[in-house]
């Protein structure tokens, strides 16, 4: 299994699709247009909140912070157990990396440097309580 680097930018994946159903996040992967049955996955509340967190771009960094602040304990006490969680989810191609990451990557450093200069943006307006579309 390969091992998640903390900057390392995750958001849901578009292969499967997921419902809240008597509380618990059930998410199902879709391959060739057809549900695979066989491979449906229960979320419990930490799971559920952690995809829920999932909904827009996060680091692990970001995500232990929101676990944290949920269930009030230190970010550190949670950030490998949110990384363990994460790499199993990207295992089962629940999640995968950024797509703006990964065409970043692809283009080289100058335009690495861009996109990271736009996330610091994007990052400073969220923190100051706006949000972006």
């Amino acid at each position: 299994m390969a091992t998640i680097l903390e900057e390392e930018i995750f958001v849901r994946s578009q292969a499967v699709i997921a419902r809240v159903v008597a509380g618990e996040t059930l998410i199902i992967p879709v391959r060739d247009k057809e549900r695979d049955l066989a491979s449906i996955y229960s979320l419990n509340s930490s799971g559920s909140l952690i995809w829920k967190l999932l909904g827009s771009p996060r680091t692990v960094t970001q995500l232990a912070i929101a676990f944290a602040q949920e269930f009030e304990v230190e970010p550190e006490m949670v950030r490998r157990d949110v990384a363990d969680f994460l790499n199993e989810m990207v295992a089962v191609g629940m999640v995968e990396l950024s797509a703006s990451v990964i065409m970043a990557e692809a283009e080289g450093p100058r335009v690495q440097e861009e996109w990271q200069q736009r996330a610091s943006g994007r990052q400073a307006w969220a923190a100051a309580g706006f949000r972006l579309t």
